[in-house]
């Protein structure tokens, strides 16, 4: 197992690792690019399929780049798998592995997927999850997965929470965890977990709102504000300590103009807003439609959103799980358009079961893992006709592998030909074309 090997990487599995054969079994190599020739070392055999490490790169990729960060690599910080890909590169893997899993998981051949849209290559994360460290300060997870690195520096954070970063030096034996938040004006907070789930007595200077999470997500002020307010499309929106947002508020505009734009309502529809978390969605689609519902299982979320849509008297906010306020639409309640934007591991088999009470025509499907989009879309497709009919990536998380899709879906003789054209994303890449290669991700499963 520790004798070095050839390989010739020909592939990027969904998940950041290059890959290529070896005695007709598939290998799998961090930090390696497709195209290159490279020696490795076999690290892990599973029979089917192994992973190795690098050793030398013999024939460089010409997307290779130099990292920026010194704790990028093997066994050091697990917060980026790709700096030491060119970030145009990066896009376009991230498309044809969208691509990839549609097709290869999904079975769909005819949907349209745009090119990545691409983000600022640095300084995008606004939020921080952090570990405490036995040495006693905090640091992100190693590439194992598990163990706290210390860090000197981080280029993909905002420079305010870098700052905060370093002056955090808390000693309280039963933390778990830290998660900081920028709001990109001059907010920031901290959030604190400990495994006894009893809120720690604090007195720090940090120049930051500090907020203790519960096992239930629900948070206890300990100091400062309950909340950061963010500016998304020259509107003001409330986020409390535990409510989901993500770490990219550029991209979240980027998200709500994608929605908002490849809906195009005409002011009679019906929708259902479904994960909405703290209203983002029904905000911007508010003065076009005729009724929303807009529903969480998280009570902080949802207060958040009463207070974002208090304008508008033709949206309800519900707090409860989605499959249950589901089953408890009435028969003669009909939506146009449900937006579903679930948690990453997509939806699960209740509320998958659930939406057969409602069957809007029209789904607009947010999704953080390519494959689960396209098992997702699949199973809407078996099991009621949904048609896919495009889907856009965004790139959330520069220097990662991970990559953000919006999907269009149809049911029934909804799509016109002005539908269809209004759909088609900007650089459309045709599902069975690629930018770099057949994609894999091998699975025990597969």
């Amino acid at each position: 197992m520790n004798e070095a090997i050839t390989l010739t990487l020909t592939d990027m599995a969904n998940g950041g690792q290059a890959l290529g054969r070896y005695n007709e079994k598939t290998i799998f190599v961090p930090y390696a690019i497709p195209g290159e020739e490279i020696t490795a070392r076999i690290v892990d055999d599973r029979g089917r399929y192994a992973f190795a490490e690098g050793i030398t790169v013999l024939d460089p990729s010409a997307d290779r780049v130099l990292p920026v960060c010194p704790h990028f690599g093997l066994h050091q910080c697990g917060g980026c798998q790709w700096q030491h890909i060119d970030y145009d590169a990066q896009l376009a893997l991230k498309t044809d592995i969208v691509v990839d899993q549609l097709e290869r998981i999904g079975g769909f051949t005819d949907a349209e997927v745009g090119m990545t849209l691409a983000s600022p290559q640095w300084n995008y994360r606004h939020e921080a999850i952090l570990y405490p460290h036995p040495a006693g300060k905090t640091g992100f997870l190693s590439t194992d997965g598990k163990t706290p690195f210390l860090i000197d520096e981080c280029h993909i954070l905002t420079p305010e929470l870098l700052e905060l970063l370093r002056q955090l030096d808390l000693e309280l034996p039963t933390l778990t965890q830290i998660i900081l938040r920028d709001n990109g004006a001059g907010d920031l907070m901290v959030m604190l977990s400990t495994s006894d789930d009893n809120p720690p007595s604090l007195e720090l200077d940090l120049g930051a709102s500090v907020n203790f999470l519960l096992n239930d997500g629900e948070a206890a002020n300990l100091i400062g504000a309950t909340h950061l307010r963010y500016e998304l499309l020259g509107e003001s929106y409330r986020v409390t300590a535990g409510s989901f947002l993500r770490a990219n508020p550029p991209q979240i505009e980027t998200l709500m103009r994608l929605v908002r734009d490849w809906l195009v309502l005409s002011g009679n529809e019906c929708i259902l807003d479904l994960y909405a978390g703290v209203g983002l969605f029904s905000a911007v689609l508010a003065s076009d439609a005729s009724l929303i519902t807009c529903v969480d299982h998280f009570p902080p979320a949802m207060t958040d959103a009463e207070e974002n849509l208090s304008a508008f008297d033709h949206i309800n906010v519900i707090e409860g799980d989605v499959e249950e306020i589901l089953y408890s639409i009435p028969d003669d309640e009909v939506y146009d358009i449900a937006i579903l934007d679930p948690p990453v591991g997509g939806l699960n088999r209740d509320v998958m079961d659930a939406l057969e009470s409602v069957l809007p025509p029209r789904l607009i499907y947010i999704g953080d893992d390519p494959a689960t989009l396209a098992r997702d879309a699949k199973r809407l497709h078996e099991r009621y006709g949904y048609t896919l009919d495009a889907v856009q990536p965004v790139d959330f998380e520069p220097q990662t592998f991970r990559v953000v899709s919006v999907a269009h879906l149809h049911r029934g003789e909804e799509r016109t030909m002005n539908f269809q054209k209004r759909l088609k994303p900007p650089n459309i890449l045709h599902i069975g074309q690629k930018q770099t290669g057949i994609l894999h991700e091998f699975s025990e499963n597969a």
